[in-house]
């Protein structure tokens, strides 16, 4: 009979910095140790962080991150850890091709004790690895205490065959992955299934431990969890959070104990938080404490500027109100009320002063009339960016991007988008539940995310309320002109939406989309909105992705009609 406790060690990693992911390996192995456990599993490429990109070419940095290995290993042993198995991922070179490897390795009796490189290397939505990486060629299984660890990475086991069927024939105890997994509505559910089946197809119990934390455009939500080899969950860590989970493995049981399982959160509360984390982490690595941003009384607004004081708390959010002529008492009302509920800094600068100096010299109508109004409004949010040392948040949601519904130097300025992932509709969505949450004690900075891992509750907002009832009810305007609303422009958002979601999300052409039902001239109309943006969407700054197609990275539109059908 043989007893192993296996430690799931869920951390967010910064891609670069060897020494804080190492520092952070550490501490997460000695807490494993005081619970006990023989074996301690990281997320992938956890001392380089992930994803690491073209750093991974550079090879003074792959020869950093082997020396801060074994630096790791010898610490460990240093600190009375030489028992412990750590399992942690960096960055290997194939000596054959000096090219660089995704590598997982076994830290134990201060040396690495064994190594496995990934063999499967994604290339598709946000991964480039087969350009960068070269693929590993055969299977790892470490024997701890009596209990044989095979191991993979990743997109390792979402693809038939590889090294998981090999080990499926080596009679391994336990099939170990380590992921660097990102963040997409609904697919919690994909990933349980996929390890059901490997489960399944190795016989034994899948550890799979993901990272958590933002890196750039993309969020890690944690989750990780254990399955048993007849599907059964045993063992799942909360999503957002860093958190080390334990599982209890036992040869003579036919079936293993289930432990801890954290409870799924509501799908409203899942987007929300991924948006606010992926928010959160892109400033701390990026250094800045403190955002600024356009506040219109509008929802998307509104909506950035609660994520912003969920990020980094209402008293480092500088809330700028820009009215102009055309700016309606109400919007500027609820603008105020928006800045106190959150506790934020509340500035007001008019623009009409400078909208009239620049059309007495310029003498614009129309539609170069109406950008010069965001344009202004712009300038003076990067203005506060220069000054205070603060990211400029930009507000503008996934609808208007796909249609080129904002204004390039205009509201288009900043450092990080929020929620341009998020259709119109999905804003709305999310501020009913961040109300709705506020209500039942979820107060400004109280998501359970990195950083709060102990679940503070935040500041109470005050009267129970976010987001004014108000910046959600009303119809959306630009208010660029006297009476504007967005529906003067484009289709309503229900109808748009549901369009966009087809055309783009589910890569629906013409035909497909009359077929949906949609009719033609609302089809045409959306279709050549979104073909014509391109170039708008690719000067936008980057914001978390939250669904299976974002834009950037993941989908590029032809230029021409060619491809349309």
């Amino acid at each position: 009979m043989a007893q192993i406790r296996i430690a799931l060690a869920q951390i967010d990693t910064c891609v670069g910095d060897l020494e804080g992911n190492a520092e952070k390996t550490l501490e997460y192995a000695h807490r494993a140790a005081r619970q006990h456990a023989q074996v301690v599993v990281f997320p992938e490429m956890t001392l380089t962080g992930y994803p690491i990109e073209d750093l991974a070419l550079r090879r003074t940095f792959r020869k950093a991150a082997w020396d801060k290995a074994n630096w790791l290993a010898t610490e460990l042993e240093a600190d009375g850890l030489g028992d412990l198995y750590v399992v942690v991922g960096t960055v290997g070179t194939d000596h054959a091709s000096d090219k660089p490897r995704n590598r997982l390795v076994v830290l134990h009796d201060g040396v690495v004790w064994a190594g496995y490189d990934k063999h499967f290397l994604p290339n598709y939505g946000v991964f480039d690895e087969f350009r960068i990486f070269s693929a590993g060629d055969h299977s790892t299984i470490v024997e701890v205490d009596g209990v044989r660890l095979g191991f993979a990475i990743c997109e390792d086991i979402w693809q038939d065959g590889g090294p998981v069927a090999e080990l499926a024939g080596r009679g391994i105890d336990v099939l170990v992955t380590m992921n660097g997994s990102p963040y997409e509505e609904g697919k919690t559910h994909t990933r349980f299934d996929l390890a059901v089946k490997r489960a399944q197809e190795v016989a034994a119990p899948v550890v799979y431990v993901n990272q958590a934390g933002g890196q750039d455009d993309l969020v890690f939500d944690g989750g990780s969890f254990t399955v048993d080899a007849d599907g059964t969950l045993l063992q799942r860590s909360p999503m957002f959070i860093e958190h080390l989970g334990l599982f209890d493995f036992d040869t003579e049981t036919a079936r293993q104990v289930v432990t801890d399982i954290a409870p799924a959160p509501d799908p409203d509360e899942e987007v929300y938080t991924a948006c606010v984390l992926g928010l959160k982490d892109y400033m701390r690595k990026n250094h800045f404490r403190g955002v600024c941003l356009g506040l219109s009384g509008g929802i998307d607004s509104a909506l950035v500027a609660a994520m912003a004081a969920d990020a980094c708390g209402g008293s480092n959010v500088w809330g700028i109100s820009m009215p102009s002529m055309y700016s309606s008492d109400g919007s500027k009302d609820d603008a105020a009320d928006l800045a106190a509920n959150i506790g934020a800094h509340y500035d007001i600068q008019p623009i009409e002063p400078l909208f009239v100096a620049y059309q007495n010299q310029l003498k614009l109508d129309g539609v170069a009339a109406e950008n010069l109004q965001a344009r202004i409004r712009g300038v003076i949010v990067m203005a506060y960016s220069n000054s205070k040392g603060v990211l400029a948040l930009a507000t503008g949601n996934k609808s208007e991007l796909a249609c080129g519904y904002s204004t390039i130097y205009g509201d288009a300025v900043g450092g990080y988008a929020p929620i341009k992932d998020l259709l119109k509709t999905r804003v709305w969505e999310l501020a009913r539940w961040r109300n709705k949450a506020a209500e039942q004690g979820m107060g400004v900075g109280g998501l359970h995310i990195v950083g709060n891992e102990s679940g503070e509750h935040g500041k109470p907002a005050p009267n129970g309320v976010i987001i004014p009832v108000n910046s959600i009810t009303k119809a959306p305007s630009a208010e660029l002109r006297p009476g504007q609303k967005d529906s003067d422009s484009l289709p309503e958002y229900a109808l748009l939406d549901q369009v966009l979601a087809a055309y783009i999300e589910h890569a629906h052409g013409r035909a497909d989309l009359l077929a949906d039902g949609f009719d033609e001239n609302t089809v045409d109309t959306v279709m050549r909105l979104v073909d014509r943006a391109e170039w708008k969407r690719r000067q936008y700054p980057l914001g978390p992705k939250v669904t299976a197609l974002a834009f950037g990275r993941d989908r590029r539109l032809p230029v021409t009609n060619a491809f349309r059908e």
